[in-house]
């Protein structure tokens, strides 16, 4: 592993620096509810109640926060119908499948060691 950081490092020594944009996007995409509502997308298109009730304990502000936050990373696309009542509908961007092609291996390691990890 120690080989990966120091590539890293040389790569773009930025990266560890306290304004680097970096941080900001990891941030977003691996808080808490980010991850949750990327990894709920992965499926496919979802309305705002389908995604509510996939990401069991989210609230609708923080729901909303967190769509607003990976639209405008461009990780999201919201669509607007004009219908009667409105429809949204949630998607990844080719960006947000790009990551999440990456991050579900991350994310189903994490949940086959999660108890043993939490137990400790």
């Amino acid at each position: 592993m120690t080989a990966h950081l120091s590539d890293l490092r040389a790569a773009d020594a930025l990266v560890f620096t306290e304004n680097c944009p970096t941080r900001v996007v990891l941030d977003h995409v691996m808080s808490k509810w980010g991850v949750l509502v990327l990894a709920a997308l992965t499926d496919g298109t979802a309305r705002w109640g389908e995604l509510r009730r996939s990401v069991d304990g989210i609230s609708e502000k923080m729901l909303a926060s967190t769509l607003r936050t990976l639209e405008a990373d461009g990780i999201v696309a919201r669509t607007s119908y004009p219908e009667v009542p409105p429809r949204v509908e949630y998607a990844l961007t080719p960006l947000g499948d790009a990551l999440m092609e990456r991050m579900l291996p991350l994310m189903e390691w994490i949940a086959q060691h999660a108890d043993d990890i939490v137990a400790r």
